[in-house]
């Protein structure tokens, strides 16, 4: 039993994001180049257990490689322009059967149900269909880009009706015309389109990289107006730029994640940590450092609470003097939340404190969204450790991973100037 114990604390902790994602619509996104990885047969039964656990799920499929390797067979040039490839009649018919032979391979990987293998009893419906209405994309700097095409309607209402049977959607890089003609899509701009239109609650994009990469980091999480500025400088733009596209068109969540990882799927998606990286769509709300400027709203929205006791009372004086040290989310400009870290890096912890939230607004992420903000911080100013000091939100803090701990453990500094009239609880969370 001792061996299992890892297994069941992540599967004990795995049972909010159960709950949160079953009925949920996904859109992932699938490469021709991860469909080609050794990874992808993992990938499929992480799938087949987001089918089972009740997500509702859209895969689009790319067949990059697949198309190069038949253009190649039949001596055929690949020509591309603007990153485009030029799609003759001769290459429109390899991409037609890369394309096919990709999704045969998918459905029946999706169909397996061997006894004693991950996909036993899965018993998964996959449908494809015409479900992208495309247009061809016409003469671009005077070249003819032929039998290359753009999206020009998603048929909504036949993939919701396929969700609403349980079924998986397969969407291929295929459009079709009402003429009866048949396009060469990007895979990106078919995934876009997608989840934008069916209003998807999460993109989640396989990339050959962990997620966006800066100087060698992972960035686990960003908002959209950070990941906009992370463009020009991670080392895979790629992906990054389909998930801000889709993050753009209001996708609320997006995610970046690796291909040639097992379980990076399930990892992302079942535990605090993630394993790539979460892009946030709130690009109306803004999080950022508080100036001088938020005081009055933060001083409005702590008000209430230093009346009931729950935060201590703070001073215009002391919060100007402190203010460099909190965190706001505004929206249109006014502060609806707020939260402080306060750094003892002798000991190497810090304090988080004053987490408050507008009461229009408390019944959402904006508290977690401050403190994933807070301890991304202090992991950046190495700090190991963050801790809490509170009356009556102690289940909201156990909730976001932290744990019980004693005035003992306390930074000395702030032992010294611990209330014990307002008896608070202490709690930590190693980072």
């Amino acid at each position: 039993m001792a061996d299992d114990t890892p297994y069941i604390k992540w599967f004990r902790n795995s049972a909010p994001y159960i709950n949160a994602h079953r009925g949920k619509t996904f859109v992932l996104m699938i490469s021709g180049e991860a469909i080609a990885h050794p990874n992808f047969d993992n990938i499929i039964h992480d799938i087949a257990l987001l089918n089972s656990l009740g997500v509702n799920l859209v895969l689009i499929h790319g067949a990059r490689p697949q198309i190069e390797a038949r253009v190649q067979q039949r001596g055929i040039e690949s020509r591309f322009h603007q990153d485009l490839r030029i799609t003759d009649s001769g290459t429109l018919a390899c991409v037609c059967d890369a394309a096919g032979s990709v999704r045969a391979h998918i459905e029946a990987l999706l169909s397996m149900g061997v006894a004693n293998s991950p996909m036993h009893g899965a018993a998964i419906r996959v449908v494809s269909g015409n479900y992208v209405t495309a247009r061809p994309i016409g003469v671009i700097d005077g070249v003819d880009l032929e039998h290359t095409g753009q999206v020009r309607r998603i048929d909504v209402e036949a993939i919701q009706r396929q969700l609403a049977q349980d079924n998986v959607v397969l969407i291929s890089p295929l459009g079709y015309s009402p003429t009866g003609e048949i396009f060469n899509v990007t895979l990106e701009d078919v995934v876009v389109e997608t989840a934008a239109s069916i209003r998807a609650d999460k993109l989640i994009v396989f990339d050959d990289m962990a997620g966006a990469i800066d100087a060698g980091e992972l960035i686990r999480e960003c908002e959209l107006s950070e990941a906009r500025s992370l463009l020009g400088r991670v080392e895979n733009p790629c992906g990054l730029h389909t998930v801000v596209r889709a993050a753009e068109r209001g996708v609320p969540r997006c995610h970046l994640i690796g291909y040639t990882e097992d379980g990076a799927l399930l990892e992302e998606l079942y535990t605090r940590d993630g394993a790539g990286t979460l892009i946030s769509s709130d690009d109306y709300e803004e999080l950022a450092t508080a100036t001088i400027d938020d005081v009055g709203g933060i001083l409005e929205i702590i008000a209430p609470l230093e009346q009931d006791g729950i935060l201590v009372k703070r001073s215009r004086e002391v919060l100007e003097t402190e203010i460099h040290c909190f965190r706001v989310i505004k929206r249109d400009g006014v502060v609806i939340a707020c939260a402080a870290l306060y750094p003892y890096p002798d000991q190497s912890s810090g304090e988080i404190a004053c987490v408050a939230t507008h009461p229009d607004y408390r019944r959402s992420d904006r508290g977690e969204r401050l403190l994933r903000s807070l301890e991304k911080q202090a992991r950046q100013m190495g700090l190991s450790s963050v801790f809490v000091l509170t009356t009556r939100t102690a289940h909201w803090f156990q909730e976001q991973g932290f744990v019980p701990s004693s005035i003992d453990a306390l930074p000395p500094g702030k032992q010294q100037l611990y209330n014990f009239q307002r008896n608070s609880k202490v709690f930590s969370k190693a980072l």
